[in-house]
């Protein structure tokens, strides 16, 4: 089952043209996947839901790790993504945007065990909106966010602010929603041979979705500066209940 969301923004339409070769440039994305699912403590969920689901990683972390659901609802603002999303008869995919006030008609009606949310919600225009919806789907909420110290050095090579949520702004927001809450805060980095390769990888992974735009002769001139052979990339995991 597939709906139609009804807006489409320049963070969509940048994962959306990179769609078709993203699953050669989410290293780090596969990763925190990966991360995320193994912290889900029980080995069998009726239904779940899985929020800025992608080409799939959460959905094939939970095959990989043995965790069943009877059903699983995958929902993404990219129906080219959704395209690469492994297919099975216990699988729905819904394109639809939470960035939209309405998004929640989109989904299916149905008591969900828990939310998931894999390297998405940094992009929501709403963090507070967004997450008090998901709160009403379910009373488990498991996230991994994107957060501002992601690509720190560049930033400051560049003199650009990070477009996405400081650590801070992500917890309180959490907070609002859900009493009982665990954080956990992992860096990680990715090497390059050149920095050419890395401004690849910055442009076809789509993780430079919402950033400022430099002119060419401001990229190139990063390009020159940039002190690092690797990319920073800050995350925060959580695990909150009502």
């Amino acid at each position: 089952m597939q709906q139609v969301a009804k807006q489409t923004s320049s963070v969509v339409q940048e994962f959306s043209r990179f769609a078709h070769q993203y699953d050669t440039y989410n290293m780090i994305q596969a990763k925190v996947a990966t991360a995320l699912v193994s912290m889900l403590p029980r080995q069998s969920y009726k239904n779940i839901i899985d929020i800025g689901c992608g080409s799939g990683e959460v959905y094939k972390n939970l095959e990989s790790q043995a965790i069943e659901t009877e059903r699983f609802v995958g929902l993404d603002t990219s129906s080219e993504m959704l395209t690469l999303h492994p297919n099975h008869a216990r699988v729905t995919t819904i394109f639809s945007n939470f960035n939209e006030k309405d998004f929640l008609n989109d989904i299916p009606k149905m008591k969900y065990d828990l939310v998931l949310s894999s390297s998405s919600l940094q992009w929501s225009t709403d963090l507070s909106y967004t997450l008090g919806t998901l709160a009403m789907l379910s009373s488990h909420f498991y996230g991994a966010v994107f957060t501002s110290g992601t690509f720190k050095t560049l930033h400051q090579t560049a003199n650009v602010k990070s477009p996405i949520y400081n650590i801070d702004t992500v917890q309180d927001a959490i907070k609002t929603y859900y009493r009982n809450v665990h954080f956990k805060v992992q860096h990680y980095r990715l090497e390059f041979e050149s920095t050419r390769d890395m401004f690849k990888y910055i442009k076809q992974s789509g993780v430079s979705s919402g950033e400022r735009k430099l002119s060419y002769k401001q990229t190139k001139k990063l390009m020159e500066t940039y002190a690092l052979n690797y990319l920073e990339f800050e995350v925060l995991f959580i695990e909150a209940k009502k």
